[in-house]
């Protein structure tokens, strides 16, 4: 089921955008199913799950932080994760380039902003986005290189919500382009949009969907 479910939502996406196969809780075996159907991407949200299917699976794999990230678990990932989406605190992004540091590395970062109704949801806002940016903290960071946005939108039936909030998303990835970024072609990628509302991102202008339960079924919390 796993390659067919793949196939049926690589048949609904642009070629501008970027399947992020969510595979936390998921065992090793339904990983390898998706990659034997040429799957490349994967999305976790604990360190050191995604360590340990790191170090049994293929190597040619893109691993992608897609969860909070606690500092104490950074090293965990350092030295091989592809792409962190969750960068929430400026905090947080210099302890992953101290990190990256004693790799060798220049780890690509995502900035998370807090797009949703919900206040559990973690991310920043613009004023926070850009005193870290602004700071002198932020450039002299070496090791670690911000490629884009993430955000989650509200958990609502309402797609008139979810889409306001995406279209917002969009909107600070292009502030942030203008201000920011304006000869930086790295900052490119817009992470919104999971199983039930990727369709809405794709159109609201998403580069990268982090799909789960449409590809592996539904999540298993008892591992």
């Amino acid at each position: 089921m796993i390659k067919e479910n793949l196939e049926k939502i690589r048949a609904t996406l642009p070629e501008t955008v970027t399947l992020v196969a969510v595979s936390k809780t998921k065992p090793v075996s339904d990983l390898q199913e998706a990659y034997d159907a040429s799957q490349r991407v994967f999305g976790e949200n604990h360190a050191l799950e995604m360590r340990d299917k790191h170090e049994v699976l293929p190597a040619d794999i893109q691993w992608h932080f897609i969860g909070h990230l606690q500092t104490n678990k950074i090293k965990y990932i350092t030295p091989f994760v592809t792409l962190i989406h969750s960068i929430d605190s400026a905090n947080l992004l210099e302890a992953v380039n101290k990190e990256a540091a004693k790799h060798h590395r220049v780890v690509d970062c995502l900035l998370q902003f807090h797009i949703a109704q919900e206040e559990t949801k973690f991310g920043l806002d613009m004023d926070e986005a850009r005193q870290l940016l602004d700071s002198e903290a932020f450039k002299a960071m070496q090791n670690v290189c911000i490629c884009g946005v993430m955000g989650m939108a509200t958990f609502t039936d309402d797609e008139a919500e979810v889409r306001k909030e995406f279209k917002h998303l969009k909107e600070i990835f292009e502030t942030l382009k203008k201000e920011y970024f304006a000869d930086q072609p790295q900052f490119k990628e817009i992470s919104m949009g999971m199983s039930e509302d990727y369709p809405i991102a794709i159109e609201e202008g998403a580069t990268l969907v982090r799909v789960g339960s449409k590809i592996f079924g539904a999540r298993n919390y008892n591992v």
